[in-house]
């Protein structure tokens, strides 16, 4: 086994507390907060502590059973993730129960900020979520990230890369938020992990941004690392020791896919370049986590309005009716390929080969 050493060396970014205090009034620049002056000043000292002293999980309790070290001190709030998403697993694997198919919408625009316009691919994922709603025995539920943008609080913080130090320092569910220390709270990804847990087909739908997904897609890309290959008991690491999490690596980690088996389908659209490289990155992703592709009619790439203005998009999305015929197939293709998967007749072909690579 390689000998385990833990690299260090960059600069410190602990702030002054009159740098630290600076920070905290510029959420209170409105002139409305004038008048509680001195209950602001409060609130910083108290949150200066909790900087100082680093209090990143202020509520613990004492793992339990089950866990490497029972008497190890887990946050609460990781603690309630873990049970919602236990919880959503055991729903998932019900017999019998309704599919489920989760309906995301990848794009940052909505007519309820800046851009003053609703998104097309919010258009279309209503569409499919239409057509999915009028077959049977079907729950849809929309994700939709837009509310990055224009929702008061909603935020995905970015994924702080535990996974490059050693895997089994990436917690299921993650651990690294919410950091009460830092002010890094209200992560949404507490309550979109059970969501993809519980679901049975997802299907996103986004444009391309500059080559790229839109950074609302991505934050969500990122922090779902710790769904493929992420440590479940973050006390057999001591909470975030890297030493320790190496060494538990090295030792040999099994790597474990905690959304494999689901179906996906992709429509991915823009307006002059890049829906091929985008689509085929997201599907690789997907496939890489273990989830199914639902066909070739439920991977869908295309152009809206080719070259033409921006301040007439939309009228091109009315006029191309066969890409809209597409994503209404695109998404009965993911409902048929989850009842197939459900019934043991959709299966990837090489579910039983070993990895010879692990990840």
């Amino acid at each position: 086994m390689a000998k385990v050493k833990v690299r260090k060396g960059m600069p410190s970014v602990q702030l002054t507390k009159a740098a630290f205090a600076a920070r905290v009034r510029e959420r209170f620049y409105d002139p409305v907060f004038a008048g509680v002056g001195d209950d602001i000043d409060r609130v910083i000292e108290a949150a200066w502590d909790g900087y100082d002293a680093y209090r990143k999980s202020p509520r613990t309790r004492r793992a339990g059973p089950g866990f490497a070290d029972p008497e190890f001190e887990l946050p609460k709030e990781w603690l309630e993730t873990r049970r919602r998403i236990r919880a959503a697993e055991r729903a998932q694997r019900k017999p019998g129960a309704p599919a489920r198919i989760l309906l995301i919408n990848g794009s940052a625009r909505t007519d309820q900020s800046c851009p003053g316009e609703m998104s097309k691919s919010y258009r279309l994922v209503s569409l499919a979520r239409d057509v999915l709603r009028r077959q049977r025995r079907v729950e849809v539920e929309v994700l939709d990230l837009s509310r990055l943008t224009s929702e008061y609080g909603r935020v995905i913080h970015p994924c702080k890369a535990c996974v490059s130090t050693a895997m089994p320092l990436c917690h299921w569910p993650c651990s690294c938020y919410p950091n009460h220390a830092m002010g890094q709270v209200n992560d949404w990804m507490a309550e979109i992990y059970p969501k993809w847990v519980a679901a049975h087909g997802v299907m996103i739908v986004c444009p391309v941004n500059w080559y790229q997904a839109p950074s609302t897609l991505k934050l969500m890309i990122d922090r779902l690392v710790c769904a493929d290959g992420g440590n479940p008991d973050p006390t057999s690491t001591g909470g975030k020791d890297p030493a320790r999490a190496k060494a538990l690596e090295l030792a040999g980690w099994p790597y474990p896919r905690h959304l494999a088996g689901r179906v996906f389908s992709l429509v991915v659209h823009g307006d002059t370049a890049g829906v091929e490289t985008l689509r085929r990155s997201l599907a690789d992703w997907l496939s890489d986590m273990g989830l199914i592709a639902a066909g070739r009619k439920a991977l869908v790439e295309s152009y809206i309005g080719y070259y033409r203005p921006y301040a007439t998009s939309h009228d091109d999305l009315d006029a191309d009716a066969a890409l809209r015929s597409e994503v209404a197939s695109a998404a009965r293709s993911l409902l048929e390929a989850v009842r197939l998967q459900r019934r043991g007749k959709f299966r990837r072909p090489d579910d039983g080969e070993p990895e010879p690579r692990p990840k």
